[in-house]
């Protein structure tokens, strides 16, 4: 049997605890989701909270999919996260690495992003409003500072806490500083980014349905306002599912990603 053939052999070996271990995993949601359901139906159906049963929510969030209002909503809000999502995570990942590498630059940009973030981007909602508008660019630049102060500190820690040692033993080498920066700081800071991409992706829906509550006309979060009033209870669970399910499919793309960029890594 030639060497590769042995490497291969060995390779499939080796993925099918992983595969296995994939399987269960989706398996033990699959139940959890419906043991969910389940407990749901059970409270409601017992009238011990005044909440919408399973039934009742799955008949509205029919209707509004055979109008095509559940899918504009979705992909209004969509949209505006992914719109958002992407400018922040463009802006806040060489911030960071600049404030991790170069103390200058962390001097001069660190107050304002420790300033900016402990004011919640909800409340800068009203200000976007009134100095930019009712159109999308209040709502997507609530998004992009609600995306970029999660992953920009995320990148920063990643980077100040790189194994000195790492480094050393790179210079040692004979390796600059371009060199280092991109065979150990950028690797060794990927586990943290992605942290940081999963919390902003998180607070970009949490921002998006509130900036879709002041002076919009479409999205989930718009949509939720409009049955409040109503005391539609259905159609608000319906957009509650719909933000879960995306933000949900959006994690585990993220999860995906990260998966292949940090297999270097060990993980349980």
């Amino acid at each position: 049997m030639s060497i590769a053939t042995n490497a291969s052999v060995r390779s499939d070996t080796a993925r099918r605890p992983l595969l296995a271990a994939s399987v269960a995993m989706l398996v033990l949601n699959a139940a959890a989701v419906v043991v969910g359901i389940g407990l749901w139906w059970l409270v409601t159906a017992e009238g011990l909270v005044g909440l919408p049963t399973p039934a009742q929510v799955a008949a509205a969030a029919a209707a509004e999919a055979g109008n095509g209002i559940l899918f504009s909503d979705a992909l209004a809000s969509l949209g505006r996260v992914m719109t958002g999502f992407c400018l922040g995570l463009i802006v806040a990942i060489p911030v960071g690495f600049l404030m991790g590498w170069y103390r200058i630059a962390r001097g001069i940009i660190e107050p304002y992003v420790q300033f900016f973030r402990t004011i919640p981007p909800l409340a800068i909602i009203p200000l976007a409003i009134v100095t930019m508008g009712i159109d999308e660019t209040p709502k997507i630049f609530v998004i992009f500072l609600a995306a970029f102060l999660s992953s920009v500190v995320a990148t920063y820690q990643g980077v100040i806490s790189v194994d000195k040692t790492l480094i050393n033993a790179a210079r040692v080498l004979g390796a600059g500083d371009f060199t280092i920066f991109r065979r150990v700081i950028i690797p060794a800071s990927t586990p943290y980014i992605m942290v940081g991409v999963r919390v902003g992706l998180g607070s970009s829906w949490a921002t998006v349905v509130a900036a879709e509550l002041i002076a919009a006309q479409s999205g989930l979060g718009y949509r939720m306002q409009q049955a409040q009033l109503y005391y539609d209870l259905p159609t608000i669970f319906v957009s509650l599912i719909a933000i879960g399910i995306l933000g949900l499919l959006m994690d585990r793309i993220v999860m995906m990603a990260d998966r292949i960029l940090t297999a270097w890594q060990e993980k349980l």
